[in-house]
């Protein structure tokens, strides 16, 4: 069972965008301890569910949270569930996609919605026994999710007529490991799909950085043991380490997946193309904000655009079960959780085939239509991160889904 925490009020400026949605209560689940399904401090886990009501009543939306080495995760609230408390006051705001809001969120905005804390560093698929004796951590995320799932089952979620997986970031890359898995949970008869938002993460074998992007999964592997965790049809045609890149999983998924992405994701071009040694003052001013970049370091984005979408590419190309996806050209990390980048996003510039990202992700999800739309006009990085105030972003985005 879970221990219900005392919400106090939070206020919470999140860098991706403003989260303004309903606050929901954050709970531990004691009962993960006895499955040995514990934080890598090995505190339980956390989550918060937002029950759903009216005519959507059995839709469940499962949202597996973002993150960003794994001893400074422990000290976090990426790492531990106590400091998750003290960090967020015990409640956290659900927003965007998440929101109980009809007009922001017409699709899903009734649903059952679960988000689940990321506490273990591996995107929910370490199952190491012993403590690591040196830093005194755990490395338990595969039975996080399992406990998790076990939880959302017994209070109904196992008779879903909808479910949807989602995550942002490294809970992106969780929901395109688990997506098969979490279909599993359910009967035939219900409609299930996933959504990885900035989930991913290329290889880029002949672009710079590669060895560092290389080295870097690698130590996840081998850290959290997942040479033996991940799917036999990938190691046998892969090293563990390339097994890691979605790239090289999506192909084999069954369960629908829809990506959303963009083809200048900030994370990836701030964290991923040189290795900290490597990165210069000149570089970091660039990435935080554009206006200082010069020729050089939009031609090293443009050349990672061109990688980007060329793998994407060749990954659907390659998938055996229907795609869809929405990628863009902004200049950023993380889209489902905030107004402007989902369901407002085409007042900030960043809409395709006429649609926001949240619409296009609501008619791929129920049938409505196919959405596969990439922006190919635009080989620039744009900013998109106008009305940065709630108010503003708020009625603009109220009379633009009016009118």
């Amino acid at each position: 069972m879970a221990t219900l925490l005392l919400p106090l009020t939070i206020l919470s400026l999140v860098a991706a965008g403003i989260v303004a949605g309903h606050n929901v209560t954050i709970s531990l689940l004691d009962s993960a301890i006895a499955k040995g399904a514990v934080c890598l401090d090995g505190i339980p886990p956390a989550y918060a569910y937002s029950p759903g009501f009216g005519d959507r009543y059995d839709n469940w939306h499962v949202f597996l949270e973002n993150v960003d080495a794994c001893l400074d995760r422990a000290r976090s609230s990426n790492g531990s569930s106590a400091k998750l408390m003290s960090t967020q006051n015990g409640i956290v705001s659900f927003g965007g996609m998440l929101d109980a809001n009809s007009t922001f969120n017409p699709d899903f905005y009734n649903w059952h919605v679960v988000k689940i804390f990321y506490c273990d560093g591996s995107s929910f698929m370490s199952d190491v026994e012993d403590v690591d004796p040196k830093y005194n951590l755990t490395y338990r995320g595969a039975r996080i999710y399992d406990a998790m799932m076990d939880e959302l089952l017994r209070i109904g979620m196992g008779n879903a007529k909808n479910a949807l997986l989602s995550g942002t970031s490294a809970g992106g890359l969780a929901t395109t490991l688990h997506c098969d898995k979490f279909q599993s949970l359910f009967h035939n008869t219900t409609r299930v799909k996933c959504v990885s938002d900035s989930g991913f993460f290329v290889h880029g074998e002949h672009f710079m950085g590669a060895d560092w992007r290389e080295a870097f999964f690698f130590s996840v592997i081998s850290t959290h043991g997942l040479a033996n965790m991940l799917p036999t049809s990938r190691t046998s045609k892969f090293s563990s380490t390339l097994c890691l890149f979605p790239e090289n999983l999506v192909p084999d998924i069954q369960t629908p997946l829809f990506l959303i992405e963009s083809a200048f994701d900030s994370y990836q071009i701030s964290q991923n193309v040189f290795s900290p040694s490597d990165t210069s003052p000149r570089w970091i001013s660039c990435i935080r904000n554009l206006m200082f970049c010069n020729w050089t370091d939009i031609k090293i984005m443009k050349d990672f655009r061109y990688t980007f979408i060329n793998t994407l590419k060749s990954t659907i190309e390659n998938s055996s079960s229907r795609r869809g996806y929405f990628v863009h050209s902004c200049y950023q990390h993380g889209h489902m959780e905030y107004k402007r980048d989902s369901t407002c996003s085409s007042l900030v510039g960043n809409g395709l085939a006429n649609k926001t990202i949240a619409q296009a992700v609501g008619d791929w999800f129920f049938d409505r239509s196919e959405f596969q739309e990439m922006d190919m006009p635009n080989d620039l990085p744009r900013n998109c991160t106008s009305f940065d105030d709630q108010p503003t972003l708020e009625k603009k985005c109220r009379d633009y889904i009016h009118h």
